[in-house]
């Protein structure tokens, strides 16, 4: 009967480690310089670094097309991840973004999205460079959450002509 567990055992554990060699071998690596355009924007490299799309300016100094970069900048508990469709759509995420800015936290139609129970619960990613982004500034995004509720709640945006309407809330 020992026998019997210790062979079932050492098949156990010889099948594991056959399992973990041949997934191994299906892993992407994520290169920033190796991304499609399309794919760079929000996507993570796999050494932990933010991929941005940037300006190309060859010798001629005639600007005409763009490539993926790595930047410096790290997220700190994510690796290999290209953003999906929906987390951009959520979010109001544009994978024409060049550069990392928060420019965007500006925008209150943005902030709405990035806001909305469908992009600040369900991609971390984005809510993270945007956490980051803000506290650059000197504010949390919490804070900017919160403002936005109060601002839409309370009617104040659609009182003011100059002010773009708010998004739908999700």
């Amino acid at each position: 009967m020992a026998s019997s567990m210790r062979s079932s055992l050492i098949l156990f554990f010889t099948c594991s480690l056959f399992l973990q060699a041949a997934f191994a071998e299906y892993k992407v690596e994520v290169k920033c310089e190796s991304l499609p355009n399309g794919d760079c924007a929000f996507a993570i490299s796999s050494s932990g670094k933010r991929c941005i799309l940037e300006k190309a300016t060859p010798e001629d100094g005639v600007i005409s097309e763009y490539t993926c970069k790595t930047s410096e900048v790290i997220v700190a508990n994510m690796r290999e991840h290209i953003e999906s469709d929906e987390c951009m759509d959520a979010c109001g995420a544009n994978r024409n973004f060049i550069g990392i800015s928060s420019d965007d936290l500006l925008e209150p139609q943005f902030v709405s999205k990035l806001c909305s129970p469908s992009c600040y619960r369900e991609c971390p990613n984005i809510v993270d460079l945007y956490f980051n982004l803000a506290a650059g500034e000197g504010t949390y995004l919490s804070e900017l959450c919160n403002n936005q509720k109060k601002l839409q709640s309370s009617g104040a945006a659609e009182d003011d002509a100059d002010a773009p309407a708010p998004s739908p809330s999700f």
